[in-house]
């Protein structure tokens, strides 16, 4: 095993740090295990964090940020998802650090501020901008290695000397993430990163796994670069203020059709197999579960809601039985959208019809605790991110969040626990091989000794001191 640790060292070393040499007095609202990733971050000066939601990366990444400026003297973009930007100026308000949204890079030169936000979607304004570091805010957004938003962070910021990358705990299956973060901090390529540590999974070319007796080698070495934290206690502290209020989600099952089952050939309904089957499943009962889901909205008046859907007509039908409504839809324009969800962050808009795709990354909604889903998402990470858009640190009530379900998409609440049961697991095992690694650091290690005062007369034993005969 050393022999290979030692082999994969010459091969792939890690990356020196090109960081501040000193760190500088951080803002005293920040947690002691804020403090340590920021530290670590800025010792590193390209670096990536991979905290779970509600951990306060926003504030680590405006104290970075702040720090990065004053010792460069010069601009930092933070790059956000949608309407994220604005959150994210007001989270640097309430901390005394100066930012400005901006939309153009016109807009930059006239900028007093050093710290500079805006979106994914406008970056090609920014062409004659030069920044000394860059913060990808919800970095998950370079998860595809052949998406045009990675290809042009890469060929953007190539030279910039301080890059850091933010976003929640990455999937402990989907090592792709890994790779394309590492490229863009200029750890290594993600070619590099398979070609070292992993091999093609079966007959597959698309799956990758770990090699058996590289998996150590392999965390020890994101933990160089990439902080993996799920709770305060992965760096030794405790988690007391960080517990999660209950959760409740209940499914409400809507019949199926009978002339949608007899035109299937079949006596019953039988839950849907194929994606085309259940996207039939879903039209063919739109009507009903907007009924129902504006009933339940409807009665609860004073509550914040938001109303997650898939198809453009479960949206528009959704706007249309609840009064008040606001429906954000993709072919809305970009200041439309953003300003819609600013004015439901602000309270002045009570129920929100969106789609998680659009709008369910990065937003602090704990003002609501209320969500129902009338279209269902095939993919668990997306609805798990919607949800915790409300169920997050900082939310004091119960969260109940409804699904509204043809009955011939089957169980699909406990389809969702059992991915969250499984997704638990991996993010333990996960945690479980990189907490100690990523503690050393983070915090450094202190190694522990005994001291030694050899005060006592050592006792030779009878045997030794007889001679030979």
């Amino acid at each position: 095993m050393n022999d290979y640790d030692a082999f994969v060292t010459s091969k792939l070393s890690t990356v020196p740090a090109t960081g501040l040499p000193s760190v500088p007095d951080l803002h005293p609202s920040l947690f002691p295990f804020q403090r340590d990733l920021v530290s670590w971050a800025l010792r590193r000066g390209r670096a990536a964090l991979f905290a779970d939601t509600g951990l306060g990366k926003t504030r680590q990444e405006l104290e970075w940020a702040r720090c990065v400026a004053e010792h460069t003297g010069e601009r930092v973009l933070i790059l956000a998802p949608l309407a994220v930007g604005a959150q994210t100026v007001r989270e640097a308000s309430a901390i005394g650090v100066a930012a400005r949204q901006v939309r153009y890079g016109a807009d930059v030169e006239g900028a007093d501020e050093r710290i500079v936000v805006t979106n994914y979607d406008r970056l090609h304004h920014f062409d004659d901008c030069v920044f000394s570091g860059v913060v990808l805010d919800e970095a998950s957004i370079i998860k595809s290695h052949d998406s045009k938003t990675l290809a042009r962070l890469l060929e953007r910021f190539a030279a910039t000397p301080f890059k850091l990358s933010a976003t929640a705990t990455p999937s402990p299956n989907d090592y792709t993430e890994l790779g394309t973060q590492a490229q863009f901090l200029g750890v290594c390529t993600r070619t590099e990163m398979l070609s070292e540590y992993f091999i093609h999974d079966g007959g597959s070319t698309q799956d990758w796994r770990i090699k058996g007796h590289a998996r150590g080698a392999f965390w020890r070495w994101v933990s160089t670069w990439g902080a993996l934290v799920r709770r305060p206690s992965d760096l030794g502290y405790d988690d007391g203020g960080y517990d999660l209020p209950p959760l409740v989600v209940t499914q409400h099952t809507i019949p199926a059709d009978p002339e949608h089952v007899k035109s299937q050939g079949l006596l019953f309904a039988e839950p849907a197999k194929t994606l085309t089957e259940r996207r039939a499943a879903r039209k063919s009962t739109i009507d009903h579960r907007v009924r129902e889901c504006a009933e339940l909205v409807m009665r609860e008046k004073g509550e914040p809601w938001i109303i997650w859907c898939e198809l453009n007509a479960e949206s528009d039908a959704l706007a249309e039985a609840i009064p008040g409504a606001v429906e954000i839809r993709g072919s809305d324009d970009a200041l439309l959208k953003e300003s819609r969800l600013v004015a439901f962050s602000a309270g002045e808009i009570r129920v929100l019809i969106t789609k998680a795709k659009m709008t369910g990354y990065g937003l602090n909604w704990q003002h609501a605790a209320r969500m129902a889903f009338v279209g269902a998402s095939d993919s668990f990470e997306s609805t798990y991110q919607a949800i915790r858009r409300c169920w997050r640190f900082g939310q004091r009530r119960t969260v109940e969040t409804h699904f509204f379900a043809s009955e011939l998409e089957g169980a699909v609440v406990e389809n969702l626990r059992r991915k969250e049961r499984d997704a638990k697991a991996m993010a333990e095992t996960l945690s479980a091989e990189t907490r100690e690694a990523v503690r050393a650091e983070v915090r450094g290690l202190t190694r522990e000794t005994n001291d030694y005062a050899p005060r006592v007369a050592m006792t030779r034993p009878a045997w030794l001191t007889k001679e030979a005969s």
